[in-house]
């Protein structure tokens, strides 16, 4: 998926960018800028190799590295039921589906990896603190239904904020959100095919998902990120054509969309000034509860710690792996090069 990137050097691609930035010394700051506009406003795909201001190669860098953070950290909330799936059928799918967040995880660093910073250093800035993942994950699955919620709820809410960034005006991170969106739609559908399983059972299960449901609610919707007027990066990101819909729009879609599949489900969604306005035609939620979500963001949530404890272990004891590899292509480097028959 990535050829720009797979045999790139990340380092080159930014030597690459200054040299083309020192070839045309000719042309100012500002026809360099302008023309980068006017790409932007021509919809055209950005690429690694092209000039590119630096506010808008830091803002890609943080925002594709964290999401490649979230992807490999929202692992370990399902993979901790792997063991405990009710049937081989479950844990093959759940198996499946955890496979799939790794994989993302590689789509998206190789991405971020394309602006010239390596991987240990987006790994170190995780694991030191310094770097986000998705506030969604530092919630506890505390039962089997929390699976279905995740897929149905998180992943659902997922599809809705990613699919738009298939048209993301950086080709690297458009291309990677395509086969992403795919598979995350796929697991929207196992999440809700769980959920409706569990509702269809026995009342100790239809019980087990309302609970869950009641649990994963407002997490999912401030998903979304804080209302765009509280918003520090929306209005910029959008400009640039990185993000294509504000967080108060994909909200407004998720609610649309999940309000009757909820009531599909024979699930009561817990908000009581939930109503659906017949001027708008759209579902209208109560008041989110804005500081649950700084504080979760701040590291302050249920599994904020256990998270990046965990994150850690697997690092340290993964250490041998990355040796094992570094000492496999440094003897490989030095190996001449045979000439094909």
């Amino acid at each position: 998926m990535y050829t720009q990137a797979i045999d790139i050097d990340p380092q080159l691609v930014v030597q690459q960018a200054a040299k083309q930035h020192v070839g045309n010394l000719h042309a100012p700051q500002e026809a360099l800028l302008a023309r980068f506009d006017q790409r932007i406003a021509n919809d055209e795909k950005i690429e690694a190799q092209d000039w590119m201001p630096s506010a808008y190669r830091k803002t890609l860098l943080r925002q594709i590295s964290q999401h490649a953070h979230s992807e490999v950290v929202g692992m370990l909330p399902e993979g901790n039921w792997i063991t405990r799936a009710p049937s081989l059928r479950r844990k093959a799918i759940l198996l499946a589906k955890v496979q799939d967040e790794a994989g993302h995880g590689l789509y998206l660093y190789s991405a971020a990896e394309t602006l010239g910073s390596s991987r240990a250093d987006m790994l170190d800035a995780l694991l030191e603190g310094r770097a986000k993942y998705s506030s969604i994950f530092n919630y506890p699955t505390l039962s089997w239904a929390d699976v279905g919620c995740i897929g149905w709820l998180v992943d659902g809410a997922a599809i809705m904020n990613q699919v738009p960034l298939c048209r993301c005006s950086y080709g690297p991170y458009a291309r990677a959100m395509i086969r992403i969106c795919k598979e995350e739609s796929f697991h929207q559908r196992q999440g809700f095919e769980l959920m409706l399983a569990l509702c269809q059972g026995t009342e100790a299960q239809q019980q087990m998902a309302q609970e869950a449901f009641n649990r994963w609610w407002w997490p999912v919707l401030m998903m979304f990120g804080p209302p765009d007027a509280d918003s520090v990066h929306s209005a910029q990101t959008m400009q640039w054509g990185i993000k294509r819909i504000s967080n108060d729009d994909l909200r407004q879609q998720f609610l649309d969309a999940t309000v009757p599949q909820a009531q599909l489900l024979g699930l009561v969604v817990p908000d009581p000034a939930l109503r659906f306005d017949e001027a708008s035609g759209h579902w209208q939620s109560g008041p989110i509860h804005w500081e649950e979500f700084w504080r979760v963001v701040q590291g302050d949530g249920p599994c904020n710690r256990e998270r990046l404890n965990t994150r850690r272990m697997a690092h340290e004891q993964g250490a041998w792996v990355r040796e094992a590899a570094q000492a496999y292509a440094n003897k490989k480097a030095k190996q001449p090069v045979q000439a094909l028959g």
